[in-house]
């Protein structure tokens, strides 16, 4: 039988999920800052990587992080090139 997610997400590694989910803002803020003022664009991915902690699922947390990154570089990018 399954363990239920509150037993799952009891054994997840808090530590470990707050110093990927803080490389991955450090990462968008080094690069591509401008995604930050709309955070809103990264609500999806977000969503994604707390459904995966509550899960307890690693492998998903941070596929979840790295399509954060992916979304906050997409909306950057999009900002530059309506400034230009």
């Amino acid at each position: 039988m399954r363990e239920s997610t509150r037993e799952r997400a009891s054994e997840w590694d808090t530590e470990w999920a707050a110093q990927r989910a803080a490389e991955a803002l450090r990462y968008l803020g080094r690069n591509y800052p401008e995604c930050l003022g709309d955070l809103r664009a990264l609500d999806e991915h977000e969503e994604a990587a707390h459904q995966a902690a509550m899960s307890g699922d690693k492998g998903a947390y941070l596929e979840a992080l790295r399509s954060y990154c992916r979304a906050g570089r997409d909306a950057a990018l999009r900002i530059r090139r309506g400034a230009a």
